[in-house]
């Protein structure tokens, strides 16, 4: 049994090159409220990097990664 994980907000980020992936879910995470869930779908490889050390240094929770055949969808919650 999985949980499931409300989405409030989903970009498609999908063409961008690092750094505009985390650089436009930091723009839209600063707009939403505390407790609400990002997905963000990105076919760029560094984003598997980048992510991981934003969600880090930003205070926020990567939730998840799935990995899809030619792209990525990063969840992450907004902690701050």
């Amino acid at each position: 049994m999985s949980e499931e994980i409300k989405i409030d907000v989903k970009m498609d980020l999908k063409g961008l090159a690092c750094p505009m992936p985390v650089v436009k879910v930091s723009q839209q995470i600063k707009k939403m409220k505390v407790g609400e869930v990002i997905e963000a779908e990105t076919t760029d490889p560094g984003a598997h990097a980048d992510f991981p050390a934003w969600a880090k240094s930003s205070g926020n929770e990567l939730v998840k990664i799935v990995k899809e055949e030619k792209s990525a969808k990063f969840i992450i919650k907004k902690l701050k």
